[in-house]
């Protein structure tokens, strides 16, 4: 359970080290706002949609894959974000908080702390399963997160036509359809004596490959330094019902929701889930909220210093929540 720990603290300080970079930086007036904002636009319309591109290249095969427990993920995001939204409407009056708030109800840091969680709790056999499963998270958080911030980012509400048209012109959706798509013709190609696909980018283009893995790792450093550019302590005393919330939604009644949900589901035979699968659910329900929810949340509309907030702050608590959540997995032997 040290190691448990230890991942968690491994994994959180070095976000917090690079929001805390980027509030220095701002406070030594090493650059204005008009940069940070620019920097925003750009890990939003470039750098993070070429990081979900290569997250879902990543994923090698479709086989053996548990679909099950696949679809059981997706309806538990939409579950959440139903709720997400019921929380909105009871406890928060502001409009413009509402979209973060849904967010934080539903969305992860899964793209980011997912794989390597799953990795260190289950092994190979539990990556395999989760960088199938976070491609179909990354698009369902980003997907949702365009309707709930557009709905929420002006005084009336905007038309159906609108949204959609949002939705499909998000760069993060481009970057995951594009991601899918590329899978999707991968596993179409013949194969080679080796049982690889004729093509593959990263070993026939490697140049061009090895260029987009590297724009890639651009995207959460960035995010994060302009995210602490961005923040206000002040703001901590005005929001703390807002952070409260969110932060009580996203590391306690997300995982017990989910994950509790899972165990009964697998002990009743509805889906089976086994030490393959858990771990995923560990790395997408238990997590803190993803870094881009509050660089969507600059870029669409709604309260970006609660955006940044609830990023903050989940990042902190999910120290000790992760580790109370896997302590509890092992404690009853479902990992």
């Amino acid at each position: 359970m040290t190691q448990v720990f230890l991942f968690s603290l491994n994994a959180v300080v070095p976000i917090l080290l690079l929001v805390l970079l980027g509030w220095v930086l701002r406070k030594l007036r090493f650059a204005d706002d008009t940069f940070f904002k620019t920097a925003n636009k750009l890990v939003f319309r470039v750098f993070l949609p070429l990081l979900l591109f290569c997250n879902i290249y990543e994923i090698d095969s479709l086989q053996d894959v548990n679909w099950g427990a696949v679809a059981y993920i997706a309806a538990a995001i939409l579950a959440l974000y139903a709720i997400g939204v019921l929380c909105a409407w009871l406890f928060v009056p502001d409009r413009l908080q509402k979209g973060p708030i849904i967010q934080c109800v539903y969305r992860s840091n899964a793209a980011i702390l997912g794989i390597p969680l799953a990795e260190a709790l289950g092994g190979t056999q539990a990556v395999a399963f989760t960088a199938v499963a976070t491609a179909e998270t990354v698009l369902l958080f980003n997907t949702l997160a365009v309707i709930c911030l557009s709905r929420y980012a002006g005084e009336e509400k905007p038309p159906v036509r609108q949204t959609l048209l949002r939705t499909l012109k998000n760069p993060l959706i481009i970057g995951v359809i594009v991601g899918i798509v590329t899978v999707a013709i991968r596993m179409l190609l013949p194969k080679n004596d080796s049982g690889e696909a004729v093509f593959l980018l990263s070993r026939d283009c490697p140049f061009f490959f090895t260029a987009l893995t590297t724009a890639a790792k651009v995207a959460t450093p960035l995010a994060l330094v302009v995210l602490g550019a961005r923040f206000d302590f002040a703001a901590i005393h005005a929001l703390r019902k807002q952070i409260t919330l969110g932060v009580v939604m996203r590391l306690v009644f997300a995982p017990l929701f989910a994950i509790g949900g899972a165990v009964l589901r697998s002990l009743s035979g509805l889906v089976r889930f086994t030490a393959a699968e858990y771990p995923a659910l560990v790395g997408i329900f238990a997590s803190p909220i993803a870094v881009s929810s509050a660089v969507m949340i600059g870029e669409i509309g709604g309260d970006d210093q609660l955006g940044a907030q609830l990023v903050v702050w989940t990042s902190v608590c999910s120290v000790l929540t992760i580790f109370a959540t896997v302590f509890l997995m092992r404690y009853f032997a479902i990992l």
